[in-house]
């Protein structure tokens, strides 16, 4: 197709330059050559031979002229368009690698033009393509390698019960409550964050108070602040002003770093929140006592199923989904999010533009 398109870009600059020749031929014998014979009548010379001379002298440079002309125009035109187009070819070449795998493939640029900007659009356009893959290979394995711990714990207290080797008591069905009720909060998890992979399609704005959807999610957790004896202590600015947010997925926000605050703080410790208004935008600051992130995972906190050596193990309860969750809805919002140590507090903090 490329190369269809090239001589079809050659072809029209030909025919202008052919038509340019052809006016320029016409116009010669109708107009040069009369005002020469009407010269030559003004000086009593003979105009038939010196006019047919002329006529030829003109016609045959002409000719010349012309095939020149033509051949520097064909090899310009086709010099030019062919490097032109030659991104174009590469790109095909690229998306066909694409359609059958390959990600690694990238367009040079050479220019600035509307060709080069293309050539950095698909490239951009590639290397999202090429992360997305291996997003969603690196989450098949790892949800393959979530779900295994729970099934196979399930499994082998199932077999164990049919043998006989386990008795039907109590406390083995309690593990069998257990290990399905974590395969199914693994499992609405992943449902959460495959929502969240999809929000900033799906985000409905509106004008809403940040601090009145962060009271709202404190009063659902009151009952597991309690639980674990929770002081829960807020510094909201005033007035409170409304932002533009997507409420449904900032709750989810609140939520998980509420929740991720229960599971890691110690009993009797204290939970802040805190607003800072800014000129841009707003930032919530969520501290809890107790470090129990190193600071060489402490980079890594967002990814997806990502456990550090105590934060993140299983017997806190947590699969390394929510705060990959918190990263993905602040980001549809086109925010930030980061976490920090602090003394003996663990910070965690997303900024929301205005």
């Amino acid at each position: 197709m490329t190369r269809s398109l090239l001589w079809k870009l050659v072809g029209v600059n030909v025919l202008i330059i052919g038509f340019v020749i052809v006016l320029v031929w016409v116009s010669i014998d109708y107009l040069a050559a009369g005002y020469f014979a009407a010269l030559m009548a003004k000086y009593n010379i003979s105009p038939v031979s010196s006019h047919q001379m002329f006529v030829d002298s003109v016609h045959r440079n002409l000719i010349w002229a012309s095939l020149a002309a033509l051949l520097v125009a064909l090899a310009l035109s086709f010099l030019v368009m062919r490097r032109l187009l030659g991104p174009l070819t590469k790109m095909t070449k690229i998306a066909q690698n694409i359609a059958a795998g390959d990600y690694s493939g990238q367009v040079p640029i050479t220019s600035r033009d509307e060709v080069g900007r293309l050539a950095g659009a698909f490239n951009s356009m590639a290397e999202g393509l090429r992360f997305q893959e291996e997003l969603r290979k690196r989450m098949m394995i790892d949800v393959a390698h979530e779900l295994r711990t729970p099934i196979t714990n399930i499994r082998g207290y199932l077999e164990g019960l049919m043998d006989g080797v386990v008795p039907p008591s109590k406390e083995a069905y309690e593990l069998l409550h257990e290990e399905t009720m974590r395969l199914a909060v693994l499992v609405e998890d992943i449902l959460h964050l495959a929502q969240a992979d999809a929000a900033r399609w799906e985000l409905r704005k509106s004008e809403a108070s940040l601090a009145g959807l962060i009271d709202q999610v404190l009063t659902s957790f009151r009952p597991q602040f309690e639980a674990k004896r929770l002081s829960v202590q807020t510094d909201f600015p005033e007035p409170d002003e409304p932002v533009r947010l997507d409420s449904e997925k900032i709750v989810r926000v609140v939520s998980n770093l509420a929740a991720n605050a229960v599971r890691y703080s110690p009993s009797g410790g204290v939970f802040r929140i805190a607003l800072t208004r800014e000129t841009a935008g707003i930032t919530a600051v969520f501290s809890n006592e107790g470090v129990t992130i190193s600071e060489k995972d402490l980079p890594f906190i967002f990814e997806r199923f990502y456990r550090g050596e105590k934060s993140r193990s299983r017997e806190h309860g947590g699969a390394g989904i929510g705060l990959a969750i918190v990263k993905e809805l602040v980001e549809a919002h086109d925010g930030r999010v980061g976490a920090e140590i602090s003394g003996n507090e663990t910070r965690i903090w997303f900024f929301l533009p205005l």
